[in-house]
């Protein structure tokens, strides 16, 4: 049995979709009973109360009717992606060819139809392919997938044109359609698109991701009011789930506090602050009724950080302004890749759900209970950096260990979580006779804007100069861990650190593997690289210092994927080869 993944909750509260590998099931939550609705699922999308499911197979579409529970097929115009129904159940919109020149239909009771799309090589701007639907360029980086959104009456799809630029366009099914206005030559990056209950909200940034705009749309002309600015002078780093209306007409905002000693992730409803300093908000996945409490205005659900950046939790957030200040609930922990979804009045967060009163549990496979030693988690340095030590199973106290740091996929993304199957793929390398460290340096998410951001335009001696001092400062605590034995391996912008460690500090780190390195900051993407190091127009010196070719040649750091003269490389090595390698 997999684990379900990709949970959808009705807007009635009634039914609950997901994902079990590639077979779609169904929960009743009136009756706490699953069935199983279709297999071969490659993706799917409900209509706004999952009475209707939209799903595709191998390119094919088929709508299934969770009612009457009949499935059937949708002729379509080749290939299907990114199918949706529209939030009525009426009418499904869909992708084709999203690899080119991909196009936006929609399949409905009057057939199947082109929506917007301009296919064939006639049809280029500046050189570039001319695309509908599609994310665009850069959008990953943001955290935004989609490329259209369906309006809450379906009578209208919001839909985002790529070619050199990307723009927005109202596109209405009787096919009149609008742009949307902004300064796309200010402001190029578009972070964020919502569209659930009032007028579509939209985050866009700089070039340089030092300012962005909040803005509302008028569905009608498509023209845009400023409801909120962002600005930090190193980047503005916008928060899942936001902006977004609330019930009583205010539009939640995802920003900073930083002033008064304050200096904290938090959201905002029209300039009131929701969300107390201490918690470090990570996403808000939706609302929930507040019992007693008045019906527009009801609680956020948000995940996020109280105090421990190990910690993943779920809380509710008060919206309805108090004297007391912020109030906020804690309502569960999460582990592993537990997801959160919200509809109607029903909370699901992993495989636990509440629907009112009730609690519900998604059928899911045992989790076996960790192998050998679980991870050490330590605050260390003056700057509480958070770090985790893993000995290897049946370690005996007074043994000295070579050490071995990982860097996982680089900064950005957390490695010390206080739960036991994060460390499972790192428990190999400490049964294989090293002590694994593990620090999420400064450049991490978890703990603040500031600890994330202190990285910017000087990434590589940041981070290197936390994992060596973290590394001292653990040694205090962990004397069996041999710092004159002191390995390190990573992947991406982690196996670019891996080597950058022992090229400027082989003090301290002795010998590294580096998979599918970055070689040159001039290969990451612009979003990434502007967003740490600036502009290279402007830097040069910058991305030159950060460049692998420029901090020397070591024969202590094997390239894995990637060839660059004066290391030696492999295009791919095994865990028992690179095992050999680290060990000297």
């Amino acid at each position: 049995m997999e684990y379900p993944n990709d949970v959808t909750v009705g807007a009635d509260s009634a039914r609950a979709v997901f994902l079990r590998s590639s077979e779609l099931w169904l929960l009743d939550l009136a009756g706490g009973v699953e069935r199983r609705v279709a297999d071969g699922v490659d993706s799917y999308a409900t209509d706004r109360d999952a009475r209707v499911v939209a799903l595709i197979r191998d390119g094919e579409l088929f709508r299934a009717d969770l009612i009457d529970g009949t499935l059937g097929r949708v002729a379509t115009s080749g290939p299907a992606h990114d199918a949706r129904p529209d939030p009525q159940g009426l009418a499904i919109g869909y992708l084709t060819d999203p690899g080119e020149a991909a196009s936006l239909r929609v399949a409905g009771p009057d057939g199947d139809r082109l929506l917007a799309g301009e296919p064939g090589n006639a049809w280029r701007e500046h050189g570039d392919t001319i695309a509908w639907g599609i994310p665009g360029a850069g959008a990953s980086e943001f955290g935004r997938t989609r490329g259209w959104w369906w309006s809450p009456d379906g009578r209208q799809i919001l839909a985002v044109r790529s070619a050199r630029s990307i723009s927005l366009h109202l596109l209405d099914l009787d096919e009149g359609w609008v742009d949307v206005h902004w300064d796309r030559e200010t402001y190029p990056h578009l972070a964020q698109v919502r569209w659930s209950g009032g007028g579509p909200l939209i985050t866009v940034l700089r070039r340089m991701q030092q300012h962005g705009l909040i803005l509302s749309i008028d569905p009608r002309t498509g023209e845009t009011q400023v409801h909120a600015e962002l600005a930090d002078a190193r980047w503005v780093e916008p928060i899942p789930g936001t902006p977004r209306h609330l019930p009583d007409g205010r539009v939640l905002v995802g920003g900073e506090l930083a002033h008064d000693g304050f200096d904290a992730r938090c959201l905002f409803a029209d300039g009131s602050l929701l969300t107390p300093p201490g918690l470090y908000v990570r996403r808000v996945t939706g609302t929930l009724p507040r019992a007693g409490g008045p019906a527009g205005s009801p609680d956020l659900i948000v995940e996020g950080s109280l105090g421990e950046p190990a910690v993943r939790e779920v809380f509710r957030v008060r919206t309805a302004l108090s004297g007391g200040g912020p109030e906020i609930q804690r309502i569960a922990t999460l582990t592993g890749s537990d997801q959160v979804t919200v509809g109607g009045d029903v909370l699901v967060a992993g495989t636990r759900v509440w629907h009112g009163e009730r609690e519900l549990t998604l059928r899911a496979p045992a989790s076996p209970p960790p192998s050998g030693n679980e991870a050490i988690l330590e605050r260390v340095t003056d700057r509480r950096l958070p770090a985790g030590v893993l000995y290897p199973a049946g370690h005996v106290v007074g043994t000295r260990l070579p050490v071995l740091v990982t860097m996982g996929d680089g900064p950005g993304r957390q490695q010390v979580l206080a739960d036991p199957s994060a460390w499972a793929s790192r428990r190999w390398w400490a049964d294989s006779g090293f002590a694994v460290v593990s620090i999420d340096s400064r450049g991490t998410p978890g703990v603040s804007p500031s600890f994330e951001k202190a990285v910017h335009r000087r990434l590589a001696d940041v981070v290197l100069a936390d994992q060596a001092d973290a590394l001292h400062a653990l040694h205090g605590k962990h004397p069996d861990l041999d710092l004159s034995r002191v390995s390190v391996r990573g992947q991406g912008l982690g196996g670019w650190l891996a080597a950058m460690a022992v090229l400027k500090r082989p003090e301290v780190f002795h010998r590294a593997v580096a998979h599918q390195p970055v070689v040159d900051w001039a290969d990451v993407p612009a979003t990434v690289a502007e967003r740490h190091l600036g502009d290279r127009a402007d830097s040069p010196d910058v991305y030159a210092h950060h460049g692998l070719a420029e901090a020397g040649v070591s024969t202590d750091v094997l390239l894995v994927g990637a060839e660059l003269a004066g290391f030696p490389s492999r295009r791919a090595v095994t865990c028992e080869e690179e095992l050999t390698f680290l060990n000297g």
